[in-house]
């Protein structure tokens, strides 16, 4: 039963792109749990941002009323006791924990701080080891493990409070676009004058998960040649541009089509607004994959394995994650040099192309279903 006491909550999860996007269906609970409540979120700022990521995700989605952040690595006693009092002057008496697994005795050390901060009630924080893990699914034939997503043991935390998630439904995914971040992808696309198109973003924060430069160019310009009749739209964030344009050139030279360069044009959600639109969305492990599959739009990723597959895939039949894993995997490094990134540069361009292939057959297959 939703609780319409209660008025002030506090959300915490800190995190990029990525990480806010799969926990949305947490947050979107939380608002149906607390139907009356003022809702904060408390979340990071990188150190060299402006802002925090949650805002860029949520900031016109209504899913959250405020943010409360600060910036990563702040641990000196005197920035943590202007946080604490900070929190206490917002007066929250419930949390929505929505934190990543960082271990029993962080869990502990937040629910000391938080319980100084004032708060009585905290939901989800993860004090046992089952809540702290990624359950394994399965094993596939070829001994790659599946395991747990991270939306859903996120919600797996919180549902026997707040109530289930229900990560199984799309729409509690969805990011909440407003008319006027539509129109204004609208705008950006004006230059295609109406004509279909692919999306792509290069970028990654980790070394890892980067497939190479020069594998999605040969990749674009095959895959162009394919499809003379759509676009390319690429978009990133600014530093991104010079490496998108070179990707955004072999589209040009496998097509003689339309290819925009959209990096550092826009925010994440008009992002999402252009993606909402593409016939399919390319890319790597990374916040723009989540921020397609947000939207429902057919996603293709190609995954290093340093992470355990299906942790951090993002959500959705019409995504694939196209990811070899092999006996080094879950090191969780965001730079390879020892092994020379073997997991993710064993997947060939045409093994790449291939699976493109199949999955836009697939998923128009998906979308004629009743």
């Amino acid at each position: 039963m939703p609780d319409s006491k209660t008025k002030r909550v506090l959300l915490y999860r800190l995190g990029s792109l990525g990480d806010h996007l799969i926990a949305i269906p947490c947050y979107r609970q939380a608002r149906r749990a607390f139907p009356n409540a003022e809702m904060r979120l408390l979340t990071n700022i990188p150190v060299a941002a402006k802002a925090a990521a949650a805002e860029a995700v949520l900031g016109n989605s209504g899913l959250v009323d405020g943010f409360e952040t600060y910036v990563v690595g702040e641990r000196s006693p005197l920035a943590l006791l202007k946080l604490m009092w900070r929190i206490r002057r917002y007066g929250a008496d419930t949390m929505v924990y929505l934190a990543g697994p960082r271990g029993m005795k962080a869990a502990e050390r937040d629910r000391a701080f938080f319980r100084l901060c004032g708060i009585k009630r905290i939901i989800g924080l993860p004090l046992t080891e089952d809540e702290q893990k990624n359950r394994l699914l399965r094993t596939e034939a070829d001994g790659k493990p599946l395991y747990e997503a991270e939306a859903d043991r996120l919600a797996r935390c919180v549902a026997a409070e707040l109530g289930d998630p229900v990560t199984s439904d799309p729409a509690n995914f969805a990011p909440g676009l407003t008319a006027a971040e539509r129109a204004e992808a609208d705008a950006l696309l004006a230059p295609l004058a109406g004509r279909s198109f692919f999306a792509f973003s290069i970028g990654t924060k980790s070394q890892a998960n980067h497939w190479g430069l020069d594998r999605w160019t040969s990749f674009f310009r095959q895959w162009a040649s394919e499809h003379p009749e759509s676009g390319l739209v690429v978009l990133g964030a600014p530093n991104e541009a010079a490496e998108s344009e070179e990707v955004a050139a072999a589209w040009r030279e496998g097509a003689g089509g339309k290819a925009l360069n959209l990096c550092g044009a826009s925010s994440p959600r008009v992002s999402a607004a252009v993606m909402e639109r593409a016939r399919m969305f390319f890319g790597h492990d990374s916040g723009p994959g989540h921020l397609a599959a947000s939207v429902a739009t057919p996603v293709m990723s190609i995954f290093s394995s340093r992470n355990v597959p299906g942790q951090w895939y993002p959500f959705g039949r019409h995504v694939r994650v196209l990811q070899h894993w092999v006996s080094c995997g879950a090191c969780g490094l965001e730079v390879c040099t020892v092994e020379g990134k073997r997991c993710i540069l064993s997947i060939s361009v045409d093994e790449a192309l291939a699976a493109a292939r199949t999955h836009l057959m697939d998923t128009a297959i998906l979308e004629r279903r009743p």
